[in-house]
């Protein structure tokens, strides 16, 4: 139950602070991607702060020998450049510069009820999904009795 109450606040806070700098509005995004025209740099600040908050975070939680809520401490493994990796940044950045949305914003902006956000929400998902199945039929057989666990995708 302290896992599920921390996610919640957790999430409320990451939500407050999308809308607070202005995360959700897309043309506040195009236009802090939009370099060579009218250019918005107080995005730029935003991501500055995010990455000073993170920093300091990653630091403290590296230092805890367990986490506060859960068994144990699930860091990646995974450390290598590779064609998935490069191919997702690529998506990633070609759907929030042509559409001004990245998950965490979407999924915030769910509460406006606008079509345009309910139908890049419900594109994310099955963008997901599909990630999920193709990953799952491209890996090796599990163990008998192993199911692998489905993985969450998000950037």
């Amino acid at each position: 139950m302290k896992a599920i109450l921390s996610s919640l606040v957790a999430g409320l806070i990451f939500g407050g602070g999308l809308l607070i700098s202005g995360m959700t509005e897309t043309q506040k995004v195009q236009g802090f991607l939009d370099i060579f025209g009218d250019w918005d740099p107080s995005l730029a600040i935003v991501m500055a702060a995010a990455l000073v908050v993170a920093f300091f975070g990653f630091i403290l939680a590296r230092r805890r020998a367990t986490p506060v809520f859960a068994a144990q401490s699930l860091w990646p493994t995974k450390t290598a450049i590779d064609t998935p990796l490069i191919a997702g940044a690529v998506l990633f950045g070609a759907g929030w510069g042509l559409i001004g949305f990245c998950p965490g914003p979407a999924i915030a902006d769910l509460s406006t009820g606008a079509p345009g956000v309910i139908l890049f929400v419900a594109a994310m998902a099955v963008g997901m999904v599909a990630q999920n199945l193709m990953q799952r039929r491209n890996a090796p057989p599990a163990p008998i009795g192993k199911e692998p666990a489905l993985e969450a995708s998000c950037g």
